[in-house]
């Protein structure tokens, strides 16, 4: 080990944190049987760490030196507390006992544990629900806040719900495991949606100063790799499609100084190509099996965006056409809300408003930012000032992502010295 100075250290430490934190629990929680055991092992591994590396320097093998630790922490943490309860004892040895040491913990076994984590988390004996918040919690460490906005649910709620995943986990014994073969396919579905949650709270950030969260989206791309190697089935290969397409158009989806921009904003030149062309090959590979679903369909849109060579070129009316499809295949209003504004484009703006309004009217989507800012959009190119005003600011009430939020304001700024309609 080398000494380095100790802002250097806190700088290392706080850099491992950040990559490396979801990899440890997830290892801790196979090696300690228990969520909350883990997460306490993985704090109390990375406290160690801030005090003994600026002393001891840091380990070789940083990621092994913080799951021992943290390992050899909850042991320790145990057999405190057997002095109050002797029932404790035998779960202390039995864990000193049956823990592999630090160096049988290598690269391959630790990302064996994120996907053995992951289908933990969306056992079939959980909720659907509970599924859901429980690996976006703790495969990749969105609060709980940001999940309830996801799921448009109060955060005590998905918080009770997370708890009681991690109760059933435990008292269920539910093994720490990916399943069987046999298994494996019905459970692909959750896993999928849980993936294409995480990748749109990276692509899109419900809240905060970004656009974007990088770490997110990056880390739902790395998971969705690991499930085409892990099962190649063709809706798996869809959403790393779909995630790969839209996830090309990253670096140009802010300005330099960060504030959003529209497609038809965007400096395509700053798009990914190796990404487009990747994720362009493994949707024309699921189309052509003829077993493609709600993914891929999502990911042929993308790619029509993407491979457009400016926004004017874009193929207004194949992309309604697939949203057309899509809406069938598994209809929701969001697919509605999409599908109507491919219609704007092709049809004009009455047509795609007419058809949000009916969606509106129906009470869905009534506290989703984006149907209101759609509306407000139409009815600006309509020349109704007052009605796009009054969505705007719909909009804006429910938005908490700064950008967005300086978006809408420029917006209505821009429609203040407008007569009304």
């Amino acid at each position: 080990m080398s000494t380095p100075p100790p802002d250097t250290t806190a700088s290392t430490i706080d850099s491992l944190y950040r990559a490396e934190s979801r990899r440890v629990l997830a290892t801790l929680i196979r090696l300690l049987g228990d969520f909350d055991l883990a997460e306490e092992a993985l704090h109390d591994a990375f406290a160690t760490a801030v005090e003994r590396w600026p002393i001891d320097g840091v380990p070789r093998s940083p990621r092994a030196w913080l799951i021992s630790t943290g390992r050899f922490k909850s042991i320790d943490r145990i057999r405190r507390r057997a002095k109050f309860d002797a029932s404790l004892v035998a779960v202390a040895d039995r864990l000193a006992g049956t823990v592999a040491p630090a160096p049988d913990v290598d690269d391959e076994s630790v990302e064996d544990d994120r996907l053995r984590l992951i289908f933990t988390c969306c056992h079939p004996a959980l909720a659907p629900d509970a599924q859901i918040a429980l690996t976006l919690r703790e495969v990749c460490e969105l609060t709980t806040e940001e999940i309830a906005r996801a799921f448009l649910t109060p955060a005590p709620t998905l918080a009770q719900r997370i708890v009681r995943a991690k109760a059933k986990i435990r008292d269920a014994r539910i093994p720490y495991q990916v399943p069987d073969r046999s298994e494996l396919a019905e459970r692909l579905d959750t896993v999928l949606h849980v993936i294409y949650l995480v990748f749109n709270e990276g692509y899109s950030a419900s809240s905060g100063q970004s656009v974007t969260r990088h770490d997110l989206s990056a880390e739902a791309i790395r998971l969705g790799r690991l499930l085409v190697e892990l099962l190649p089935e063709p809706e798996a290969l869809g959403l790393l499609a779909l995630m790969l397409l839209h996830d090309a158009r990253r670096a140009s989806r802010a300005s330099d100084d960060g504030e959003l921009l529209l497609l038809d904003e965007q400096d395509r030149s700053l798009w990914n190509r190796e990404q487009i062309v990747e994720g362009a090959r493994l949707v024309e590979r699921v189309l052509s099996s003829r077993r493609f679903g709600p993914y891929t369909l999502q990911a042929a849109i993308a790619a029509v965006h993407a491979e457009s060579p400016d926004a004017a070129s874009t193929d207004w009316r194949q992309i309604a056409g697939l949203y057309e499809v899509l809406r069938r295949l598994e209809p929701s209003p969001v697919v509605e809300l999409n599908h109507a504004a491919a219609v704007a484009m092709v049809d004009g703006p009455a047509a795609g408003l007419e058809r949000i309004d009916t969606i509106l009217a129906r009470g869905d989507l009534d506290d989703y930012p984006l149907a209101h800012s759609a509306r407000a959009d139409l009815c600006r190119r309509l020349g109704r000032t007052a009605d796009a005003v009054a969505s705007y600011e719909r909009a804006l009430s429910l938005t908490r992502q700064e950008p967005a939020r300086r978006f809408l304001e420029r917006r209505l700024a821009e429609l203040g010295d407008r007569p009304s309609a």
